[in-house]
């Protein structure tokens, strides 16, 4: 592939100023190969509370090492969402976009980014990423074997459901209650969590269950239908399809808005609202307020149980609380029935896309296998080396203080679990608390992760609709959720799901649920046949 050098111009980000993009420009040196004459502009979508990346002293290294002149250009998430369509749809791009764009977006706009697989024999970095781990690949190649983006990888640290049942241990002890087993157990503790002053202080204060609020748009984090799992029903509510309802039971797929599993957790939900031991306003309850509630004050705990990350989400708290296996529907369950969400946050995909008018400058697939190396990967993670992380030799890197300093500081020298790279399972990382607090609670679901089938009994983060399908996908979700959350916001809060149930199942049927569940199972079987 030949060097672009003078005839090179820029490809993209015609708009940049009207982006109100921040820029770091990295240069090459006099320590490695000559650079091209021409900047590779990198496009990195990123929070507010990170440090821009062309300011790291890592982006200035990884462009001296490849000899390569690099704009790094940093655009805010909330920025960057309004004007991605608008962008995309006048073909202005970065030559490199990190977190900016995904396979979706290549979809609807063909021919804007290049196709990386023919590419992968001059990415060494890539290529051995997708052979020790195929389902990164799985995650963003399509039914032609295209691949418009690349996935990345944290680590086999974060395999794993980002969603767990957490409950305070330290109330159950002063009570003298166990971990309950099944829904009745868990009515039984929180009734007791409601009335007899686990916390101490003289005040009903306590509340039982924090419950997050519905979303308009389907199931996500923290849905207090991750309860399903206790019917048997795996979800995978960190992305997929399982937001919209579908899941997989022996390579069926179905959607569970239509199953008496959903019917029975939702009577349940309005059972314990009824009974306040959900807050009243649990349903419409602020996002900013419901994660507040967790930490409460830092010295008396409020709360008894939550759907959530780890058990850093209570702050100084945290040593009261431990994970619990989900509970069993009913005491006549088999515990090998009960499952756990089999959602996984070692793969993310929509991580790296390149500029189809780019793909003839080495420098771009120069900067690209940079950044799939062990020693970019890293530094992306957690900061640069040495002040950030340090490496100890040996595939060993450890955090360092100065790291954890400035994340509480609200200034992540890191791109975090935002980097366009891979961990390698060879690679021993150090001081990384999110995977280990993830590990805490995580580990926890083991058995139950080990009751279902991660193929047969879920659908896979691989599994994708096609573009034309996606669309009817889309406009037949919009209808159907639009009916099934409002009734069922009114079901938990009123009740009467029994007496109409036959008119809702009907009516969902009606208006395109049955078609997205055909439409989820073509892709589903082609998918799992080839994979």
């Amino acid at each position: 592939m030949p060097l672009v050098t003078n005839t090179l111009v820029r490809r993209s980000l015609a708009g940049a100023t009207a982006l109100a993009l921040t820029a770091g420009l990295a240069a090459c040196t006099d320590s490695g190969p000559a650079a091209d004459d021409g900047a590779v502009d990198v496009l990195v979508a990123q929070s507010t509370a990170q440090v821009p990346v062309g300011e790291t002293p890592w982006a200035a290294a990884l462009a001296a090492e490849t000899g390569c002149t690099v704009n790094w250009n940093t655009i805010d998430d909330t920025a960057w969402n309004q004007q991605k369509n608008p962008s995309l749809a006048a073909g202005d791009v970065p030559d490199i976009a990190l977190r900016a764009v995904g396979a979706n977006d290549a979809v609807q706009y063909p021919g804007l980014f290049e196709d990386i697989a023919p590419h992968l024999d001059d990415l060494p970095n890539v290529r051995r990423f997708f052979e020790e781990k195929p389902d990164a690949r799985r995650l963003v190649e399509n039914e032609k074997g295209e691949i418009h983006s690349l996935s990345s990888s944290r680590g086999s640290g974060y395999r794993g459901s980002g969603q767990h049942m957490m409950i305070n241990r330290a109330w159950l002890d002063a009570l003298g209650l166990e971990v309950p087993r099944t829904w009745d157990e868990l009515t039984t503790v929180l009734q007791a969590f409601k009335t007899q002053d686990p916390n101490g202080n003289g005040q009903a204060d306590e509340v039982p269950f924090n419950v997050r609020r519905l979303e308009t748009a389907g199931f996500g984090w923290y849905s207090p239908f991750l309860l399903l799992n206790s019917t048997g029903i795996a979800t995978s509510f960190n992305k997929g399809p399982s937001a919209q309802g579908i899941h997989v039971s022996d390579g069926r797929v179905a959607n569970f808005l239509v199953s008496d599993e959903y019917r029975r957790v939702v009577a349940y939900l309005h059972e314990l609202l009824a009974a306040g031991l959900i807050p009243a306003d649990a349903l419409t309850k602020d996002d900013s307020a419901y994660y507040a509630a967790q930490a409460g004050d830092g010295e008396t705990a409020q709360i008894g149980l939550i759907f959530g990350w780890s058990l850093a989400d209570f702050g100084d708290l945290r040593d009261q609380y431990v994970a619990m296996p989900a509970p069993a529907a009913s005491a006549s369950m088999s515990a090998e029935d009960v499952v756990w969400d089999g959602s996984d946050n070692e793969y993310e995909g929509g991580k790296l896309a390149v500029s189809a008018a780019a793909a003839g400058d080495e420098c771009v697939w120069k900067v690209v296998d940079a950044l799939y190396s062990e020693k970019y990967s890293i530094q992306q993670f957690t900061g640069s080396i040495p002040e950030f992380v340090t490496d100890d030799g040996d595939g060993t890197y450890s955090v360092t203080e100065a790291y954890r300093a400035a994340v509480a500081d609200g200034r992540d020298p890191a791109l975090a679990d935002r980097l366009a790279g891979w961990i390698p399972d060879s690679v021993t990382l150090n001081g990384d608390w999110n995977r280990d607090d993830l590990r805490e609670v995580d580990d926890v679901y083991t058995e139950q992760y080990s009751h279902y089938d991660h193929v047969r009994d879920l659908m896979p983060d691989y599994v994708r609709l096609s573009a034309e399908d996606a669309i009817t996908a889309a406009n037949n979700d919009t209808a159907v959720l639009n009916f099934a959350l409002q009734k069922t916001s009114q079901w938990i809060a009123e009740g009467g799901v029994d007496d109409e149930w036959d008119e809702y199942v009907a009516q969902l049927e009606s208006i395109g649920l049955v078609q997205n569940v055909e439409l989820w199972q073509k892709a589903y079987d082609l998918a799992t046949a080839t994979s």
